[in-house]
């Protein structure tokens, strides 16, 4: 059954399906959400940083010791 056949047989007689094929987009947002990294932080550790650019100094200042740890490993 094709998708306007199945809407006209749930609609009530009342309503026209004509009204509410050209609104119906599936995944109209999907590209966005998946370009999105957001990320949710425990509320301690939250309470930690006044703001997100003081979270990505601390997260790149751990990359920096992180990568001279391996690196020193070798």
């Amino acid at each position: 059954m094709k998708k306007a056949d199945a809407m006209k047989a749930t609609l009530r007689p009342e309503y026209k399906s004509s009204d509410f094929l050209g609104g119906l987009t599936r995944g109209k947002y999907a590209k966005q959400a998946a370009a999105s990294n957001i990320i949710v932080l425990e509320p301690e550790v939250a309470a930690a940083f006044p703001d997100s650019a003081a979270v990505n100094d601390a997260l790149r200042a751990l990359l920096k010791v992180a990568k001279r740890a391996a690196a020193g490993a070798r």
